[in-house]
């Protein structure tokens, strides 16, 4: 029987390993049945409980448990995009027994703590908070409803909830940690439950660690200050100590400078991410160091072991096997939800991830007559494959979405898929020969989904942004998109110059490769498969948190 008045991580810690951590993140990607993610933070988020757990570290994750969770992803009659938010019940989560109050808006409110055991999924211990209780009314209930809420009180709650919320909850389980690691800045509330604990802002310094994951500015979440002292945000401070603590004068609250006001250490998340976050903040004093970790994906849960074994044990013949079948595995998904049955045999593009505009799906339709071509191309066909969730209010994204449910209707060859969470993201890494990345650059922090399609024999082809920097040699384990100067271009003209350019490098490169020349192609692939486990796989990223950020 756990107890969890005085809680302690359930499994032998490694000694270098041994000081306590509570890690505070919106949302955790642990496993297909617990759908409390809405995209790359959430898989970053657990993966890094995977890896915790597999090398025995003493770390817990501190969540949100999502009664709707992000949204279902369902369709109109026409195939358009549909969101839907259908109540989860999870028989698998353990009633810890734990209730206490928080204070929002001046009202209390009633917090219950779930926890996921690490027997379950093969994670380190996760906390998940609720406020879905009969104690509360109906809008204190719906704090934990719908992940990312577009009201903008919802979303200061849940931030609250998360930050203030989770520090009392370890002060509930007497877990007394060594280090509170905001994984982005939701959670920085926090300090201010950590404040009125240790009393001096020295002291809730020494303890705290933060990863940023937004490269500009603007990306970073920011709320009139007047707006969060009436949502009692700021945990009985008055405005006047709450500028003083952080630094700010004006009155618009930073969540992202206030974290970094109040840690001892942050991190981007990958080499270029840190370049860059360094260069935003440079202006703003009192900012500690911001180094970087490059963010990474779990192995064990990710990659087809038998490519790997078929690989090792240099079977061309069963490694090619290999890969068709789980070609034609995920291809059975695409034709029951499209009706459109794709050939093994033919290259296949995916274009999966979090739809978003910077992300740019749509950047190879953008020529009608050029991308119409390129499928009806019999010397060298192709299959292209989208899949991600649009914000359920991003009314760009979702036009992007439906756009290319509409082109789809032309061509047998192309299909847009609904229900992109950890299940299906692992069937289309497998099912791609290209994994497709053209965000504009720089704005992609790190972008972890090439990682796992690597780890399922998919050949990476992006423009040279976040982790890709780290990892891409062009022609050997990856193509890229030739960077440029996008410093002085305009958005539209790097969208054209990226546009020409991926054409160029697919229709010259890529495709005669993979059709004429089938052993170079294999070793490309192979090769992706050996580096990205080389450095970017999820344990190595866990151990440099200890060294870099938590020991440090």
């Amino acid at each position: 029987m756990t107890d969890f008045k005085n809680f302690s991580v359930p499994y032998e810690i490694a000694p270098e390993y041994s000081k306590k951590v509570a890690y505070f993140s919106m949302e955790f990607a642990i496993h297909q049945p617990l759908k409390i993610y809405s995209g790359g933070l959430g898989f970053l988020s657990g993966s890094h409980l995977r890896s915790a757990y597999e090398l025995g570290q003493n770390l817990i994750g501190i969540g949100i448990l999502w009664k709707y969770g992000y949204y279902d992803q369902s369709r109109n009659q026409d195939q358009t995009l549909k969101p839907e938010w259908y109540e989860k019940t999870y028989s698998f989560l353990v009633d810890t027994g734990i209730k206490f109050r928080v204070t929002v808006h001046d009202v209390p409110v009633w917090v219950k703590a779930w926890y996921l055991p690490p027997d379950t999924f093969k994670s380190a211990p996760l906390f998940l908070l609720s406020t879905d209780l009969p104690e509360n009314d109906y809008l204190s209930q719906t704090i934990t409803h719908k992940l990312y809420d577009s009201d903008t009180a919802a979303k200061v709650a849940q931030c609250l909830l998360l930050g203030i919320g989770g520090a009392k909850l370890l002060d509930e389980l007497n877990f007394n940690p060594d280090v509170y690691h905001l994984n982005e800045a939701h959670g920085v509330s926090s300090v201010f439950h950590l404040m009125r604990k240790f009393g001096k802002k020295e002291e809730v310094k020494k303890r705290l660690v933060f990863t940023t994951h937004t490269p500009e500015e603007a990306g970073n979440e920011k709320h009139d200050i007047h707006l969060l002292n009436k949502m009692s945000f700021f945990n009985g401070y008055s405005i006047d100590e709450v500028k003083e603590m952080v630094g700010f004068t004006g009155d618009i609250f930073n969540h992202s400078l206030a974290a970094l006001r109040f840690a001892r250490k942050a991190n981007g998340v990958s080499k270029l991410h840190g370049e860059v976050s360094r260069e935003m903040w440079k202006f703003y004093p009192n900012i500690p160091e911001i180094t970087h970790i490059t963010n990474s994906q779990n192995f064990k849960y990710w990659s087809d072991k038998q490519l790997y074994r078929f690989m090792e044990n240099d079977d061309e013949a069963g490694f090619d096997d290999r890969k068709w079948y789980l070609k034609k595995r995920a291809f059975e998904i695409v034709a029951d939800q499209t009706g459109k049955l794709f050939n093994p045999n033919v290259l296949t593009i995916v274009w999966a991830r979090r739809f978003a505009s910077y992300k740019r799906a749509e950047l190879i339709t953008r020529d009608v007559r050029r991308f119409d071509a390129l499928m009806r191309n019999t010397k060298f066909p192709v299959q292209i494959i989208w899949a991600g969730k649009p914000y359920p209010l991003d009314y760009n994204a979702i036009s992007v979405f439906n756009q290319l449910v509409h082109l789809s209707k032309n061509y047998p060859n192309m299909a847009v898929c609904t229900g992109y969470e950890l299940t299906l993201s692992k069937r289309l890494k497998q099912a791609s020969d290209i994994w497709l990345n053209n965000p504009r650059v720089p704005r992609e922090a790190s972008g972890t989904s090439g990682m796992t399609a690597s780890m399922n024999g998919g050949v990476n082809f992006s423009t040279y942004d976040g982790w890709i920097c780290e990892f891409a040699e062009h022609g050997k384990n990856s193509f890229i998109v030739p960077p440029a100067d996008y410093s002085n271009m305009h958005a539209e003209d790097q969208d054209d110059y990226d546009f020409e350019k991926l054409y160029e490098v697919l229709e010259n490169e890529i495709l005669p490769l993979y059709y004429d020349d089938r052993e170079a192609w294999r070793n490309i692939v192979q090769k992706g498969m050996k580096d990205v486990v080389g450095f970017f796989e999820s344990n190595r990223m866990a151990k440099e948190y200890y060294e870099i950020m938590y020991n440090a």
